[in-house]
């Protein structure tokens, strides 16, 4: 099994290398579709293969267990697409004059590294390690937003550098004080920030040092996957970065800081009890809600939309990991997947309209459905995943964390939970209809869609079907997941 465990590792990471070497672009953007394919191939094989207990390699080093499959395999899923979707992307940024080939080569550098640093923050068995790939993820996608250049790129680059590098700073903070509590409780110095060595001294540390470890764990995660008051990098980042990459933070990157926090908090649940860790998440996710929920309603930006939106997931998902029932962790885990795989589709979608009409001001876009059948298709069939109706897989999961949260006496946060949730609603569903529908003008710039573009929207849409149809064999995996993580 180890191979398994280390190849979502080493793949991307190779890829990265021979873009440095090779420097032809279609063959290394081939490698790192290769390398994406690679990293969910592992994730599924781990998904079938785990027994009940985690799998460890590297001495240690590096985990696999119901949790880490189903992250790789979301990371696999949304990097498939995003790569395999970037190959039309950037030549259509070249033939545009929107970046250059050094500008291009470093995107083939930096969108493997980026799939590594994931790939390792949710495979590591140590919270310094996982640390240090959340911050490597930081770094790599700096440079990926600002892709363009521009005077908004470099202005969102700064932003999101400035809030992310706060939080990370108050994670490491979270990460001393937990080895410090760690080490009164008996935990070897060397060992001390593992996940089950920290599990098994929970009952001994110290409860006011893991309080405020605890405090500034969530702060600074929830920094990097958007939780407010750390909101405001997130709409200017994903506005600016290239589709694909914004595909890969929204659809991904945010569910990976989120993992983090759901790996700690049984540890922190046992030194401190529950209430701690559910007060803080309930804060701030229901605050994230409303804020979502109200920016979505005066957005006029498609790309600032889907932003927002995933705000509003993140909140949701905050609200569901306070609920603590393994009912709710696995509805929460089925959420991101079909969440990753819808914002998938719409970010690479919006890229086609972004780049047919030089803007992404949704006044400016109209008429898409008798435009373009494919794009209109494809951006109608993501929006219904995004609003969470059925056929899609974000129903079901929004039902289950409904019924989850009263199940855990929650009903006032359900209600605030679902009031922001209907707004939300009501604003996607707004500024879609304005979108998609209307009469085409004779003026209105024709929609190009380069092949590797359409192949990765047809297959996420596909693959949204098919997992709203049935869950199948991840269902087993998000309870394992939710079991293995200690909560009943």
């Amino acid at each position: 099994m180890t191979p398994l465990i280390l190849l979502p590792l080493l793949a991307p990471a190779m890829a990265s290398a021979c873009s440095v070497v090779l420097g032809g672009r279609r063959l290394s953007a081939a490698v790192t579709l290769m390398a994406a394919l690679t990293i969910l191939g592992c994730g599924v094989a781990l998904g079938f293969q785990l027994g009940d207990h985690a799998q460890l390699a590297l001495n240690g080093l590096l985990r696999a267990d119901a949790l880490s499959a189903t992250m790789l395999i979301v990371i696999g899923v949304v990097g498939s697409l995003a790569t395999w979707a970037s190959i039309g992307y950037i030549d259509a940024e070249l033939a545009q004059g929107h970046t250059d080939e050094r500008g291009a080569r470093l995107y083939a550098i930096l969108t493997p590294a980026f799939l590594a640093a994931m790939a390792l923050a949710v495979s590591a068995n140590n919270i310094g390690v996982v640390w240090i790939a959340v911050e490597a993820t930081t770094v790599v996608t700096a440079f990926l937003v600002g892709h363009r250049r521009s005077r908004a790129a470099l202005e969102a680059t700064w932003k999101y550098v400035m809030v992310c590098s706060v939080g990370i700073t108050i994670a490491f903070l979270g990460t001393v004080l937990l080895h410090f509590a760690a080490l009164h409780a008996g935990a070897g110095s060397e060992d001390a920030l593992d996940l089950d060595v920290l599990a098994a001294h929970a009952g001994g540390l110290d409860p006011a040092v893991t309080r405020l470890a605890g405090a500034l764990l969530l702060i600074g995660y929830g920094a990097k996957m958007g939780l407010a008051p750390f909101h405001t990098w997130l709409a200017d980042a994903h506005s600016q970065a290239p589709a694909p990459v914004s595909a890969l933070m929204s659809g991904v990157l945010l569910s990976v800081a989120f993992s983090v926090l759901i790996r700690i908090k049984p540890i922190i649940d046992v030194a401190v009890g529950p209430e701690f860790l559910r007060a803080a998440l309930l804060a701030a996710g229901l605050t994230t809600l409303v804020i979502a929920a109200l920016l979505l309603t005066v957005t006029g930006d498609l790309k600032r939309m889907l932003a927002y939106s995933s705000m509003e997931t993140m909140g949701l998902i905050a609200v569901a990991a306070a609920a603590g029932t393994q009912l709710a962790i696995a509805a929460l885990l089925l959420h991101v997947t079909a969440h990753g795989v819808g914002k998938t589709v719409l970010f690479l979608a919006g890229g086609q309209l972004q780049a047919a009409h030089g803007t992404t001001t949704i006044r400016e876009i109209t008429a898409v459905l008798g435009r373009s059948r494919l794009i209109g298709g494809a951006f109608a069939a993501g929006m219904v995943v995004l609003l969470g109706l059925p056929p899609f897989a974000m129903f079901a999961s929004e039902v289950v964390i409904a019924i989850s949260l009263a199940d855990a006496r929650l009903s006032w946060a359900l209600g605030v939970a679902l009031v922001a949730l209907v707004v939300a609603f009501a604003a996607l569903l707004r500024n879609s209809g304005r979108i998609l529908l209307g009469t085409p003008s004779p003026d209105s710039p024709a929609i190009g869609v380069p092949m590797t573009v359409a192949g990765a929207l047809i297959a996420g849409v596909a693959l949204s079907l098919a997992l709203g149809i049935t869950a199948g064999p991840l269902s087993n995996l998000f309870s394992a997941a939710a079991s293995q993580l200690g909560v009943r």
